[in-house]
């Protein structure tokens, strides 16, 4: 429901055979953007423009996709259909489009030599709406997977999820998420673990990836599946690029709400703000309402995952026997 926020559409391109896809979040004119990393495993591309002291001060596209870091030439499909519709920075010759980009690993899950291209992010582009696309397992969703301290054939699948919430004056704030975590995914409220590590490829039964830690159960290779949560927060609050990297910064406390551990070593979570400036509001406000619908963007994106007969999701795993 990032799309409630007016000017903004989302778009997804899905391989449902190879497990992988991409997601394009375009932006109306005037977008203000910047970002906040604090995993160890980022893939990302074009950042520079979400940060202080860039010529460019306008975002008009953030794109994230699944393939890992082959992943991000899919960017250049963005960047393309951006530049048909005369949107980027004008350059005099022609206009370069900004789009800042952040890639997830599901290579472990499908066809590992099956990437988002270049085609599939033009294609996210014109799948592009302003009306809600739906949340689940598509998109740069499709392949994305929860719960990997036991390794990815023990985990739960993971998905893309979006929320909406209004404040006062007008005040409105979207979120997207791609949930593709190291740990464990729980009910902020109860503590309950909604989808995670399991204890045998068969179960389903939660292994608890936090107790298992203190324990002193860990990963020991670098070169086992890597993970990323990556959110896009958008508002019409008027933003500076200061601000919105101060929206993005109180926007990580929804992943520690309700992903356990986060942040890790093998983890690459991202979060971009992309504000177009419509109404004043204050600094707190968006904040508050930013990192609460980020959580919400979270739960929706395991409620709604489905396992694509690879790994049980959170109605296999309440419900049923795994798929």
């Amino acid at each position: 429901m990032i799309t409630l926020v007016p000017g903004f559409s989302l778009g997804h391109a899905s391989d449902f055979k190879n497990l992988t896809g991409c997601t394009v979040v375009l932006c109306p004119p005037g977008t203000v953007g910047s970002v906040d990393i604090r995993g160890s495993a980022a893939g990302t591309r074009q950042l520079d423009a979400l940060l202080g002291f860039h010529v460019v001060n306008e975002v008009h596209g953030v794109f994230i996709s699944g393939g890992s870091a082959f992943g991000l030439d899919a960017a250049g499909g963005v960047m393309e259909f951006l530049e048909e519709q005369g949107r980027g920075f004008d350059v005099t010759i022609t206009r370069v489009p900004i789009v800042p980009s952040a890639v997830i690993y599901d290579l472990s899950v499908g066809n590992c030599r099956a990437r988002p291209d270049k085609a599939m992010g033009y294609a996210a582009c014109q799948a592009a709406r302003h009306e809600p696309q739906g949340d689940g397992s598509i998109g740069a969703g499709t392949g994305a997977t929860i719960g990997k301290l036991l390794g990815v054939h023990q985990a739960s699948k993971g998905g893309l999820g979006t929320s909406f919430l209004e404040g006062p004056g007008g005040l409105m704030v979207g979120a997207l998420a791609v949930v593709n975590a190291f740990g464990d995914v729980v009910d902020p409220q109860t503590g309950e673990i909604l989808a995670g590590a399991r204890t045998t490829p068969e179960s389903r039964e939660f292994a608890n990836s936090v107790e298992l830690i203190r324990q002193g159960v860990v990963r020991r290779r670098f070169g086992e599946p890597t993970n990323t949560t990556i959110g896009v927060v958008a508002t019409n609050a008027r933003l500076t690029r200061e601000e919105a990297q101060k929206i993005a910064q109180m926007s990580q406390n929804g992943l520690a709400r309700c992903i356990r551990p986060v942040h890790t070593l093998f983890d690459g979570d991202t979060i971009f703000v992309l504000a177009h400036p419509q109404v004043s509001a204050d600094l707190h406000v968006v904040g508050l309402l930013a990192e609460t619908a980020m959580q919400e963007a979270i739960i929706a994106g395991v409620k709604s995952a489905h396992g694509l007969g690879v790994l049980p999701c959170y109605e296999d795993l309440r419900e049923g026997p795994v798929k």
